[in-house]
């Protein structure tokens, strides 16, 4: 799979941790950066995922440090970003939502934790079903909002 991944300077860290765990786990990582702990505006890392993620050049994304990610990375088609704190939001905004851009917090969450919290959600397949139609609502209505016709069937693709 290829994961694409960023942060903020605050979560640059844990965001070297993770890069090594995907690395382990045999995932293709793209790292957007930051490429230090030097200030950064958080938008500009979530604009790089989130595009990489939109426009398909990745299957899935990893956001680090804060809620505004997440915010700005779901600013694009096809993106469904969420903050995850534990084993089982990681697994059901996988089962339910086909979340495709993971948030974690750097401050609140320990390396056991998100080491887990990846390795489940990268794992966990989307059950489809009355989940489908409910994604699908959202991605109609992402494209509705932009005067696009619906794509059917496009936020859900299968596992993966």
């Amino acid at each position: 799979m290829r994961i694409a991944i960023g942060s903020d300077h605050r979560g640059y860290d844990v965001k070297c941790k993770v890069v090594e765990l995907l690395s382990r786990l045999d995932q293709q990582v793209i790292d957007v950066g930051p490429f230090s702990n030097d200030s950064v505006d958080y938008p500009d890392i979530a604009q790089l995922v989130g595009a990489k993620v939109s426009n398909r050049e990745v299957d899935r994304g990893i956001l680090i440090c804060g809620i505004g990610m997440c915010i700005a990375a779901n600013k694009f088609s096809g993106v469904r970003a969420a903050p995850c704190h534990d084993d089982l939001t990681a697994e059901m905004s996988r089962r339910h939502n086909n979340l495709n851009v993971l948030c974690l917090s750097a401050d609140m969450l320990g390396e056991k934790l998100i080491d887990r919290m990846i390795e489940i959600w990268l794992k966990t397949e989307f059950e489809g079903g009355r989940h489908a139609r409910r994604v699908d609502k959202i991605s109609n209505l992402e494209h509705q909002r932009h005067g696009l016709a619906p794509d059917a069937g496009d936020s859900c693709p299968g596992p993966g």
